[in-house]
């Protein structure tokens, strides 16, 4: 993730690069170094140096690092005579390599060939089994195809061999609750709060998939996770203070006229009530009597 910092600087920088004043060549280094997409920008500048065979010398071996998120650049902006001979001057210079036999099949997935695209990821997975890259690749174009059970299978099998893969687990938890699958969702939010216990997004993201799911122990157990989210951040969590007050008011429903072991303690709930007033006091005090009428509504 992009801090502020390195958010203002890489605008800065940019800004200077399209007034004339220079820098291109930092700020392309500075896209490369965050991992953000600023294709475009990155096509414009990059192609500016590489036409130039001044400049382009001047980089040595960087040279062909440029080419690469050229290429990569081309195909976000849909220019994919650029982004082939960006690729032909790469497997020329690199003629068995496995890095620029994926831009291969990138390209083939930019041009809508996927059976192509498909063939020349398999071929390259056969040569390294282990190439997250690829793996990835496949699920990228099985979710573009529209075929969300082949993304869903290709993503199982990534984390079979990648298990602590963060983004995969998150990925796949965000397609099964987009296709209300909400127990296998579960299971991947379960998996994520293992191995990364103190993520409040992912006591956050686990309590909705409970609460969803509804039912006595499910509620219970998303109260708690909301309860721990509030605590990860400082109180300052609105959906995890709404989602107490609406479980209080869910478990209440749910267990009439069963045990009084079943029956909550309202000292939490009261306390999640009275912060969200405060919250709304503070920040949105013209919708403060909607979150009066509607607590009221759940009987907080």
């Amino acid at each position: 993730m992009v801090s502020k910092t390195e958010e203002t600087q890489l605008n800065r920088l940019e800004n200077q690069v399209d007034n004339g004043g220079g820098g291109a060549w930092e700020y392309l280094c500075l896209v490369r170094k965050l991992k953000v997409r600023r294709s475009e920008k990155v096509l414009k500048y990059g192609l500016s140096i590489l036409n130039d065979p001044k400049k382009r010398s001047a980089l040595g071996p960087e040279e062909w690092t440029l080419y690469e998120q050229v290429a990569i650049a081309a195909m976000d902006c849909q220019c994919l005579n650029v982004a082939k001979d960006c690729i032909k001057a790469l497997l020329k210079k690199f003629p068995e390599s496995k890095r620029v036999g994926r831009l291969d099949g990138m390209l083939l997935e930019a041009k809508g060939s996927w059976a192509e695209a498909e063939k020349a990821y398999s071929s390259l997975l056969e040569d390294n089994p282990l190439d997250q890259v690829i793996h990835k690749r496949k699920v990228a174009m099985a979710k573009a195809q529209g075929n969300i059970s082949g993304a869903i299978e290709s993503l199982n099998k990534y984390l079979e061999i990648f298990m602590a893969d963060h983004d995969a687990w998150r990925e796949l938890a965000e397609i099964y609750v987009s296709l209300q699958m909400y127990k296998q969702a579960a299971f991947c939010y379960e998996e994520l709060i293992l191995s990364q216990p103190t993520v409040p997004l992912y006591h956050l993201a686990y309590a909705d998939v409970l609460y969803t799911l509804g039912g006595l122990e499910n509620l219970q157990t998303s109260k708690k996770y909301y309860a721990s989210t509030i605590d990860l951040t400082g109180g300052k969590n609105t959906r995890a203070l709404l989602g107490v007050c609406l479980c209080t008011s869910a478990i209440g429903q749910v267990s009439k006229g069963k045990n009084k072991e079943d029956k909550e303690s309202p000292e939490l709930q009261s306390l999640a009530a009275k912060a969200l007033e405060k919250e709304y006091r503070q920040k949105a005090d013209d919708k403060l009597g909607l979150l009066t009428s509607a607590l009221r509504s759940l009987k907080i």
